[in-house]
């Protein structure tokens, strides 16, 4: 009985623990993001390497969706002799979900994972602890700069993703399926607003926060050697990409 308790509680003493370590990380990071020294070198260089490295991906990722998205919505409307919607469908889903959920997985898999390698490589190499003898708070020098620059540059990735996609359902839509063009723009523009936009937006400043937040934090609490980063490294893109999805469906429902 006891092991059978002990199996059933251990998962969520794990969350449990989680949770709070990640729920004190974000509290200290906040606390000292606009503290005195300013690192805004840092803040740049983590733009590019967040932002800037991740443009071709997201360019792909958000044209291929687009156009795969369009296929899809015209198999589904051509039975209801509603081929001209297809636009309309097309572009409210990449702005309102499409756009922001899969540009931050994509940057949870392509720069999530290097921050917590990064992190976690210092950690267990006791760089962390050096910077703490220098009396360099590790959280402002490491962290800060990550997180602030994830949050800043995944609106402006999710805004390429969504113009991607959209022009990806045009070419789709209009050159491919022989959707009447002015028909499939006319409906885009009427049945869609900036209020839409503006949700995707939203979402993706939330989702640039957990994806550098899970980051520094698998990369912090790495332990193990090589074989510890690798580990974290996984674990650290697996629990971004699900909580992108649980806060997708909590944003979702708050501004349904």
């Amino acid at each position: 009985m006891n092991g059978l308790l002990a199996f059933i509680g251990r998962p969520f003493t794990v969350m449990s623990v989680g949770a709070g370590r990640l729920s004190l990380l974000l509290w200290e990071t906040l606390r000292v993001a606009f503290m005195p020294p300013y690192r805004f070198s840092l803040f740049i260089k983590q733009v590019e390497f967040i932002g800037v490295n991740s443009l071709s991906v997201i360019i792909l990722t958000g044209s291929f969706t687009g156009m795969v998205f369009a296929f899809q919505s015209y198999i589904g409307f051509s039975k209801f002799g509603a081929e001209y919607l297809v636009g309309t469908v097309v572009t409210l889903g990449m702005a309102r979900e499409l756009g922001p959920v899969l540009s931050a997985i994509m940057v949870a898999a392509r720069a999530g994972s290097a921050i917590t390698a990064e992190i976690g490589t210092m950690k267990v190499t006791e760089q962390i602890d050096a910077l703490s003898s220098l009396a360099v708070d590790p959280v402002q020098y490491l962290f800060v700069p990550r997180i602030l620059a994830g949050v800043f540059v995944m609106p402006l990735l999710n805004a390429v993703a969504v113009f991607c996609g959209t022009i990806g359902g045009v070419f789709v839509g209009v050159s491919i399926l022989g959707i009447n063009k002015t028909l499939y723009l006319d409906n885009m523009y009427r049945y869609i607003d900036l209020s839409d936009f503006m949700n995707g937006m939203i979402k993706s400043v939330v989702f640039g926060l957990l994806v550098t937040l899970v980051g520094c934090y698998k990369g912090y609490y790495t332990s193990g050697g090589a074989e510890g980063v690798g580990k974290a490294t996984t674990e650290s893109v697996v629990l971004a990409c699900i909580l992108i999805l649980v806060f997708d469906y909590i944003l979702t429902a708050f501004m349904f």
